[in-house]
């Protein structure tokens, strides 16, 4: 007899005979030695036994029920009676775990209580129940997560009436972690208190908020804070193109030319290189800035370097933000003292 029977999904039955057709009757056994309900104690003594029968999930369109020989239990260690109980099938419930969540994922996939109900020949009420009662042990499994290593932080603002929301993101597996209301501390501060797992975070992925940070650093302390490639790329291309604009009329008129200038080079076709070019000879201090940017932008694009190779280039990323601190340019300047403010968590990016 197989350990497990794939066509009832349940452990510990087995199919001795089958009739009917809709519904299906699934005369079943259960091999397992009972327990008692109470302490699960397997030192218990057979009263009596009763016929039970269980609604389980749908084969293919057709209704199945279970119905198997249970028995009434005395317990030797607790001293207590009651029924025999069975994995996969709760206490009191005359339908299996796996019938009550098939009927959960069709009604959270639109299925109607009404059609539901036809198919399962069951009550509204019934529906509803089950639906409720899944519901609540999903809620429970996702309060309980613990908190994933590799974690990232985002600000989203979804609508004017709701405000600002807080993302936290799985970022090894690429999934929502939770989506928590509000990015301040006061209104972070309760959900940060209760996360499960938060001093098991190893790195922390975040844009170049103040806030954020300083949460992090209060409430994750053994994460390391990494910042987003993806936004301090933005942050650079924004105020080298604001510094393009005040030297060059032509950029505020004409989109195709900021186009050009905010496209990677490699991405350029050999038509739109020759146009950019003669844009950048008629204008060789935007054509500076174009190049400044470009070294800045694959040198920020470097990752996963050795500790030799991170010595050759954290000294000409360091050179490059004091470029910008001493720029004229009051973007740039800019841009050169809100770098500087996150040297380590930006130079973390090439070293992972």
């Amino acid at each position: 007899m197989p350990r497990k029977n794939l066509i009832l999904n349940l452990p510990g039955f087995s199919i001795v005979k089958v009739s009917g057709y809709q519904p299906l009757l699934l005369e079943v056994f259960y091999n397992r030695l009972a327990r008692c309900g109470h302490c699960h104690s397997k030192k218990v003594r057979k009263k009596s036994s009763y016929i039970r029968e269980v609604h389980h999930e749908l084969i293919g369109h057709r209704r199945s029920i279970l119905r198997f020989k249970a028995y009434k239990l005395y317990c030797h260690d607790c001293g207590r009676y009651g029924n025999q109980q069975f994995p996969g099938i709760n206490k009191h419930q005359r339908a299996t775990w796996r019938a009550q969540s098939a009927v959960f994922h069709e009604h959270s996939r639109g299925v109607s209580q009404k059609d539901l109900s036809e198919r399962y020949k069951k009550g509204k009420a019934t529906i509803e129940r089950w639906y409720q009662r899944h519901y609540e042990e999903q809620n429970r499994e996702l309060l309980n997560r613990p908190c994933p290593l590799v974690l990232g932080i985002d600000e989203h603002l979804f609508s004017k009436k709701e405000g600002f929301a807080t993302t936290f993101c799985d970022l090894r597996k690429h999934k929502v972690f939770d989506v928590v209301r509000g990015r301040r501390e006061q209104e972070l501060k309760e959900y940060l208190q209760q996360l499960p797992g938060k001093e098991g975070v190893k790195m922390i992925c975040m844009d170049l908020s103040s806030t954020y940070r300083s949460l992090v650093k209060k409430y994750f302390p053994n994460g390391m804070i990494v910042a987003d490639r993806f936004h301090v790329i933005r942050l650079i291309q924004h105020q080298c193109m604001m510094t393009c604009r005040e030297l060059s009329t032509e950029i505020k008129n004409n989109r195709g030319i900021l186009a050009l200038l905010r496209t990677r080079p490699d991405n350029l076709s050999d038509e739109k290189k020759v146009k950019r070019d003669a844009f950048l000879t008629e204008n060789p201090a935007i054509e500076a800035i174009y190049q400044f940017q470009q070294q800045l932008h694959s040198l920020l694009m470097k990752r996963a370097l050795t500790q030799h190779e991170c010595r050759k280039v954290i000294p000409t990323f360091l050179d490059m933000l004091d470029e910008l601190k001493q720029s004229g340019f009051k973007a740039l300047a800019s841009l050169g003292k809100t770098l500087c403010a996150w040297k380590d968590e930006v130079g973390q990016n090439v070293a992972v």
